[in-house]
């Protein structure tokens, strides 16, 4: 099972294997408190996009077509995503933007639950 949740919200016992999916660190975050237990930087969008982006509600079909176009060139991380999923049964996809409905990490969840 993959969910998603902001690194700023509490880690718990539900939330499996913790993977931050942000090409930046969050700020004010130690590694301590963000409990991530891998940092998968590479699968966030490029710094283009992301800049192009700036989680505008305008922007986010587009958005997520473009990031699509991206992460079918990044099957390494994917097939790795599967992997931790079949070995934790749950992950975690952590995200650090404060908009919780249209941000990278909703849009990589949705490629991924498209991708079954």
């Amino acid at each position: 099972m993959l969910k998603l949740k902001r690194t700023y919200d509490p880690a718990d016992s539900q939330d499996g294997y913790r993977v931050l999916v942000d090409r930046l660190w969050p700020r004010g975050i130690s590694k301590e408190k963000a409990k991530v237990d891998l940092w998968m930087k590479e699968i966030a969008p490029s710094d283009a996009l992301r800049k192009w982006f700036g989680h505008d509600p305008e922007r986010w079909m587009e958005f997520q077509a473009r990031y699509g176009k991206e992460l079918q060139k990044k099957g390494e991380f994917i097939k790795e995503i599967r992997q931790l999923e079949k070995k934790y049964r749950t992950v975690t996809l952590l995200y650090s933007a404060k908009e919780e409905l249209h941000n990278q990490a909703v849009a990589l969840l949705a490629f991924l639950n498209k991708r079954g």
